[in-house]
């Protein structure tokens, strides 16, 4: 993966802990509107609803460890999660002061600073990212039988451990240079003061494009470089006592945002429909409407940027601008207000009794001149330079943005129609989301259809290089991926995805076969079955799965033609008279059974995804020479080449492993 993407990776991983903050902003919310005069010294139930807020925001590191580690393991396994917390630990505790002094031998009062301050976000996030990778790479390594239990998932956790202890030895040399950097590029914009907020605010804007914002939002928000915006503002009455938080200046990287995205951003939309040809205005209400309420409610912006990003990018550059100002202005006037998810409404309301707002009301003010600024400024703008923003387009490209059938069918129909718009299943090798966007990585990125994308609701497209592909389709990308995933990995039953390389197929050409995995766990190339017969493909063609998963299932529909008297292995009979065999592990006829529980009785016709067999992994590990099982088409003369070929993490019942169609 390019460095691009895998910050992608990295910044898609962060959105699993900060996930967390709207649950500690409202229970925190609620409890300064009960009791805002204090710590929740006068209301018990302020007390309970701000500690248990705390409880969230001063474990922040550690929901960095555990959830970047989880976000970027390959399946998203909790083990990978385990691995970050132990790495997590071990880290943290080989560097605080009283081991770095014992391990270097030198008085506590001369172990640096820095070391007092290594429970931080960063680390967090170094942690989370070495403990997905060790995942990544170890999670399927099956040991020597004396050591079978350990192989795995369970030798992750292990793994990391010893990992740290090299990664503590690095960092009590290099941590003080990394942490004295860090803190100096905050300082350096943290004493620039509101000035610094501003640039801030400019380039968080001007990232937003590419997803690399969250990397920036890390260092002002979280406790990277000593400035930790968000929580110290949460955190309120505890953080004043602590000294941890200035009233008039913390949450001055926060509150500028506010009339901005309740404000500006709306009246940006509403030039946007006044601009728009009369013909297209009401299509064009529809779409501003949603994405300027959604900016104004919760502060979810990026269906609305979208929709100018690229169609004009001037207009895009004067938003990051006037982003940049109006967060100068806040910070310069101590008009102070704070969000654990977003600058909408709902986070102003939830901070207004915060003891830290301060004269947060004139945000309100100040949006409504943000309103009229953004109004007349994007009004100018498009018509003094014809800027073809939504309802402006040739007439071609604004028919063929009207709504589609896909988009009435519900999330289902408009997963399925991505599908196509992205090149066809074929060239999808994973799909992620992010709030707003989908996150695709895909073989060729040229085969991504804008245009078509654009005509299913989607604001924006953006190509970032030959392998990585967003697309902005609002709050409802996590249900969107999800369908889509559903789609690619074709459900039970046998339905598959529409696309170029399957259905619909040309009139008078056979119908395809899609083969589901068999078992969860990891695919493997034929060749590399230690068993001269599968190798070789003299049995058929098609893979092999290392399995993770206990149970077996029916990778299609078909005839149960045969289960061994030995429960390894089993063979299926299509309508098509496809001939398919599923053998798990090698040579594991010799176990007599041991190891494996037949679930049905052969004979009988099965559907995709029906149980067959159930494993003893840990038995089959201990006493199989492998467990990589071949899932093979023994008559595959008779088919065309396998197309759709799994690569990777499989599930049961659910990932496609491959296709054939009859020659």
């Amino acid at each position: 993966m390019n460095i691009l993407g895998y910050l992608q990776k990295i910044g898609r991983a962060l959105m699993v802990p900060v996930a967390t903050l709207p649950a500690a902003a409202i229970m925190m919310g609620i409890g300064y509107w009960i009791d805002p005069n204090g710590w929740g010294s006068g209301s018990a139930a302020a007390a309970f609803l701000i500690k248990a807020g705390a409880a969230i925001i001063d474990n922040m590191s550690i929901l960095f460890a555990v959830g970047v580690a989880y976000g970027m393991s390959k399946d998203r396994d909790g083990a990978a999660a385990l691995a970050g917390l132990v790495g997590y630990y071990v880290l943290t505790t080989l560097l605080s002061p009283g081991a770095v002094a014992q391990i270097q031998g030198i008085a506590p009062e001369l172990v640096p600073k820095a070391f007092s301050k290594i429970n931080n976000q960063f680390v967090g996030i170094l942690t989370g990212v070495i403990a997905a990778e060790l995942y990544n790479r170890f999670s399927q390594v099956e040991l020597h039988k004396a050591l079978s239990f350990f192989s795995g998932r369970r030798l992750v956790p292990i793994i990391t451990s010893f990992a740290m202890i090299l990664v503590a030895f690095v960092l009590m040399a290099v941590w003080p240079l990394i942490y004295n950097g860090l803190v100096a590029f905050g300082l350096s914009i943290k004493d620039l003061g509101a000035g610094g907020a501003g640039i801030y605010a400019f380039f968080n804007r001007l990232l937003i494009p590419v997803g690399l914002h969250h990397a920036l939002n890390s260092v002002f928000w979280f406790d990277v470089a000593g400035i930790n915006d968000i929580p110290n503002f949460l955190g309120a009455a505890k953080s004043l006592a602590e000294g941890k938080a200035v009233l008039g200046v913390t949450g001055m990287y926060q509150a500028g945002f506010f009339p901005i995205m309740m404000f500006g951003l709306p009246g940006a939309a509403l030039a946007i429909y006044h601009t728009a040809k009369p013909a297209n205005r009401e299509r064009v209400a529809s779409i501003m409407i949603a994405a300027g309420f959604a900016s104004f409610f919760t502060g979810v912006t990026e269906p609305l940027e979208f929709s100018f990003m690229f169609v004009a990018p001037l207009l895009y550059v004067l938003h990051a601008l006037l982003t940049g100002v109006s967060v100068f202005i806040a910070a310069s006037m101590h008009w102070i207000a704070g969000f654990g998810f977003s600058a909408g409404l709902v986070d102003m309301v939830l901070s207004s009794r915060n003891p830290l707002a301060k004269d947060w009301y004139m945000l309100i003010v100040q949006g409504g001149v943000f309103f009229l600024v953004y109004y007349f400024g994007f009004r100018t703008a498009i018509t003094a330079f014809n800027l073809k923003t939504p309802g402006r387009e040739d007439d071609e490209s604004a028919s063929s943005q009207e709504p589609s059938v896909a988009q009435a069918g519900g999330i289902s129909a408009l997963a399925q129609a991505y599908v196509k718009v992205v090149g066809g299943a074929a060239n999808i090798v994973n799909v992620d989301a992010c709030i707003t966007r989908l996150r695709l990585t895909v073989r060729d990125a040229d085969q991504v259809d804008a245009g078509a994308a654009k005509a299913l609701g989607a604001s924006g497209v953006i190509k970032l290089n030959r392998e990585n592909v967003q697309i902005i389709v609002g709050p409802t990308a996590e249900l969107i991926a999800d369908s889509l995933r559903k789609h690619l990995n074709a459900a039970p039953g046998g339905q598959t995805v529409s696309s170029p390389a399957s259905v619909p197929a040309p009139s008078g050409a056979p119908a395809q076969t899609v083969l589901l995995a068999p078992v969860t766990g990891e695919v493997v190339a034929l060749e590399d079955v230690p068993d001269a017969a599968f190798s070789s493909k003299a049995v058929g063609d098609g893979l092999a799965i290392r399995p993770t998963g206990r149970l077996v299932v029916a990778p299609c529909d078909g005839k149960l033609a045969n289960i061994f008297s030995t429960n390894h292995a089993f063979s299926l009979v299509t309508d098509s008279g496809a001939e398919i065999i599923v053998h798990i592990g090698v040579d594991t006829v010799k176990l007599a059974g041991q190891g494996f529980k037949r679930l049905i009785q052969p004979g009988g016709m099965v559907k995709a995804g029906q149980a067959v067999l159930e494993l003893d992994l840990e038995y089959l590990a201990a006493n199989a020479v492998s467990t990589l099982s071949p899932v093979v088409l023994t008559n595959a003369d008779e088919f065309g080449a396998l197309s759709a070929v799994a690569s990777g993490p499989v599930v049961a019942g659910q990932t496609v492993l491959y296709r054939f169609a009859p020659l």
